[in-house]
């Protein structure tokens, strides 16, 4: 048996991982690579010929940067099942959707950008003969998109949905179970059990863990054991803020803004984030604390998966559940606005007084946020609240890190708003967190790899797991295989 680290390595995106036997190949999630210029270079990566060999790929959820290249695997010539819980499959077909719509988009800003370009050294004067080697090179780092509609279409007829805790075999000796990982809707913890020869091993992976006691979802299950254990490593070096807090610094942020008639420009996630946002606000409400101010969810994604949470009531938390028993609706309140129409975005712009606005992206590299940082971020009087995760080279990490200017669509953007990091707001589990859910697999002493996570948060979680649970854990670099 064979471990191939594919991505997640040593980052945050990209995951990917390849489990080989004598019998079968199982891809275990294939998600985009995000970040700096590098991640597009290895998201274009020519695909490994025996792809097209796959027997089943298990998806753990719905995040882009673990389902965002699976529309690459019809074109090698895989048609292997993809096993994911029904509610990854639906938001995985609005997620893929909107990846292949903002890659056309992204294509045709490229080629428009590239012709005005040729039209300005065409009226340049010619300094000797032959084309701009410059303009050469960039033409020829100009990208199409990475894959279009039909690709998506193509893959989502390979999906197959596995409830949680139902055992279904995926492949010639491999058993696929899944349970509750409390990250996102539908996310998953993937226990396999594999047989090769007379050998039988389980293979446990962790997908994303999610913190404790998240509004809407239940927390994460640890499965009762495991040989081979990869690990999320996110916030291994770090704890969040306790969710009291954080509730409290924006509420804070909320009553300043309203009383300075400024904007809150909220980057998030349209998957998970967006959600947990509009639950708290409706919480404020419910509580009568939250000032007299409109909200607007600008993204059409965030507003279908807003739906979709509504529908799969079926995985919400006890607290959840008791507000629908109520009669109450935990993601609606007074106020609350969704902007579908690119148009109904662009009244925005001209909107007066305090608002909060909720969109996309949650690490500020595309989407209407960026508009609405155009319009609203050299206001001293805004505030740009950051709720998630921010991967190097992203213009969110940029501010996280403190730069008051940032680059945003190839433009450069001075920054006068006030910018909160909320890091209470996680979906990942933070570093005790992450060691309560490993704890009850530290006595059968699991081959741990430590993966999704950046070398510092890696190596501070090895650490504490040594320490605290007597549990050695190894960290992969992008490429390297182990034999089971």
């Amino acid at each position: 048996m064979q471990l191939t680290f594919l991505g997640a390595a040593g980052e945050v995106t990209g995951s990917s991982f390849l489990l080989q036997t004598s019998r079968a190949r199982v891809l275990l999630d294939f998600g985009l690579h995000q970040g700096g210029p590098g991640a597009a270079v290895a998201n274009r990566r020519r695909l490994p010929a025996d792809f097209a060999r796959l027997d089943a790929v298990v998806l753990s959820h719905a995040h882009i940067d673990h389902c965002g290249r699976l529309p690459l695997l019809p074109r090698a010539g895989c048609r292997a099942p993809v096993w994911c819980t029904p509610a990854t499959a639906d938001l995985a077909g609005i997620l893929l959707a909107d990846s292949a719509h903002v890659q056309q988009q992204d294509a045709q800003r490229w080629g428009r950008k590239r012709g005005e370009r040729g039209r300005q050294a065409r009226s340049r004067p010619r300094r000797g003969h032959g084309a701009d080697p410059t303009e050469s090179a960039r033409a020829a780092l100009a990208p199409g998109p990475l894959y279009e509609m039909p690709d998506v279409v193509s893959v989502l007829e390979q999906f197959r949905t596995l409830r949680y805790g139902k055992e279904r075999q995926v492949a010639d000796g491999v058993s696929l179970r899944l349970h509750d990982a409390g990250h996102i809707l539908g996310s998953a913890i993937v226990d396999l059990r594999v047989q090769d020869g007379s050998r039988t091993l389980r293979l446990v992976f962790s997908g994303d863990v999610g913190g404790t006691h998240q509004p809407l979802l239940r927390d994460a299950v640890t499965p009762d054991g495991a040989d081979v254990l990869l690990m999320e490593s996110t916030y291994g070096d770090r704890n969040h803020r306790p969710p009291e807090q954080t509730r409290e610094e924006l509420l804070q942020v909320l009553v300043a803004a309203h009383a300075s008639g400024g904007k809150v420009l909220v980057p998030a996630f349209a998957v998970g984030r967006t959600q947990q946002i509009l639950y708290e606000l409706g919480e404020f409400q419910r509580a009568g604390r939250l000032p007299r101010m409109p909200v607007f969810v600008d993204s059409p994604m965030a507003i279908t998966t807003t739906e979709l949470y509504r529908r799969h009531r079926e995985l919400f938390d006890e607290e959840a559940l008791a507000l629908v028993e109520r009669g109450e609706t935990p993601l609606d309140f007074e106020g609350l606005s969704f902007c579908r129409t690119q148009a109904q975005s662009m009244e925005l712009n001209d909107l007066r007084g305090p608002a909060v606005i909720i969109a996309a992206s949650g690490m500020l590299n595309g989407g209407r946020i960026v508009h609405h940082l155009k319009h609203h971020a050299g206001t001293p009087a805004a505030h740009i609240v950051i709720v998630g995760y921010q991967a190097r080279g992203t213009p969110g990490r940029a501010l996280v890190d403190g730069a008051r200017e940032i680059r945003l669509m190839g433009e450069s953007l001075r920054v006068n708003a006030t910018v909160h990091t909320l890091g209470g707001f996680s979906a990942h589990a933070g570093r005790d967190e992450l060691l309560a859910w490993a704890a009850p697999l530290a006595p059968v002493a699991p081959r741990t790899f430590l993966v999704h996570g950046e070398d510092p948060a890696r190596a501070a979680l090895a650490s504490r797991l040594f320490a605290d649970l007597r549990l050695a854990s190894a960290s992969p670099g992008a490429g390297q295989s182990v034999t089971l």
